[in-house]
């Protein structure tokens, strides 16, 4: 009769890779010798490992928990609790974190063995960075419980399709983010690009919103990289400034950020500088851009002219998008409070997901697990 039962479980492990315990009625004792006939006796939760990874998919793909839960319901006809499907997610997203994290460290102490003595390949590298809020159960010493995720995609050439209207279309992007110092965020974005064997392009492009800590992270691990300033960004602050100073006037506004834009294209920061001195007496607040101090910091990255004759994307409209797919998506959603591990961990998962790597987590999770 056991053996029957023990047929039926196989005959579920193929079909579904899960193990109800409960729905066949085995006896507490023969648990531990079924765990071990089905080769699951190792594994921390009743759940086949392909199984396990088919529920972190689900958790972190959904918007929520409880979603998963249905979908994983409707997918397998196993009904598994919301409260069992976050564990597993938070496991298996530890154990890709984890690996991640100490790759990324390998990669770093060994950065000056690896060789880079390799003829360039025709075409540009694009490495974008950004910062968005992810709302946390621990509240810093002004209590909040915002705390700033910093993501990092890459795409070259080969990534892109471009359109008829000249337009382009990324087909693929690679992604690495993280909750907490720009000092690991720095050492994940090195080995990301030496995973992407970055000293093999032709051009290194790297497009930012002028943020300091990510112009000081540019130039400490790329300083061979065309660092440009978001065209997009750059406009927002100037019509911003513009408001403020001409007090709402929209003409005034409109004519004065077409000179300042005018001037980057034309290369004349110098017209730039006399254009903005007329207005030094005037004090902006906090939330208004300093213009005349972010131009000065970014006055090498606004040569617009010569980036779109080359082709180059001039706006950070990937990373945005990036930031609403990898992190809004799942970890933005009304009401949710995450804790700073958790939160790494689900974006860990969500990572290998929109990078096209989801096939490498089995691996990763078995060397974890047996060895």
């Amino acid at each position: 009769m056991l053996n029957g039962k023990i047929e039926i479980y196989r005959t579920i492990l193929q079909i579904n890779d899960i193990i109800d315990l409960d729905k066949y009625n085995l006896k507490s004792k023969l648990i531990t010798p079924l765990d071990e006939y089905l080769g699951i006796d190792k594994l921390p939760f009743k759940v086949s490992l392909k199984m396990m990874i088919e529920i972190a998919f689900w958790g972190q793909n959904q918007a929520s928990f409880q979603k998963a839960s249905e979908i994983i319901y409707r997918v397998y006809g196993v009904k598994i609790s919301y409260v069992t499907v976050m564990k597993i997610t938070k496991y298996v997203g530890k154990l890709v974190y984890d690996y991640n994290y100490n790759k990324a460290i390998e990669i770093w102490n060994n950065r000056t063995n690896i060789d880079m003595t390799v003829t360039k390949k025709k075409g540009t590298l694009y490495i974008q960075a950004d910062g968005a809020s992810v709302n946390t159960r621990i509240e810093d010493e002004d209590g909040s419980t915002w705390r700033e995720n910093k993501l990092g995609i890459f795409f070259s050439d080969d990534d892109m399709y471009k359109r008829k209207d000249k337009s382009n279309i990324i087909n693929h992007k690679e992604y690495v983010s993280y909750i907490g110092n720009v000092e690991t965020f720095k050492i994940m974005v090195f080995a990301k690009a030496v995973e992407l064997k970055y000293w093999e392009y032709e051009e290194i492009v790297f497009i930012s919103d002028g943020a300091t800590w990510i112009r000081n992270m540019i130039d400490e691990l790329f300083p061979e990289a065309i660092q440009i300033l978001d065209k997009f960004h750059l406009i927002e602050n100037i019509t911003n400034y513009g408001k403020f100073i001409f007090n709402d006037d929209t003409k005034k506004v409109e004519k004065f950020r077409d000179k300042i834009i005018g001037y980057c294209y034309s290369r004349e920061y110098d017209l730039i500088v006399k254009e903005l001195k007329k207005y030094k007496d005037i004090t902006v607040p906090k939330t208004v851009c300093n213009l005349p101090v972010y131009l000065e910091n970014n006055k090498n990255k606004i040569d617009y002219s010569t980036y779109e004759h080359n082709d180059w994307f001039v706006g950070s409209g990937a990373i945005e998008s990036s930031n609403k797919t990898v992190v809004q998506l799942r970890l933005k959603q009304a009401g949710m409070r995450w804790s700073v591990e958790g939160a790494n961990y689900m974006i860990a998962l969500r990572c290998m997901y929109e990078s096209d790597h989801w096939n490498e987590i089995e691996k990763i999770v078995v060397d974890e697990i047996y060895h």
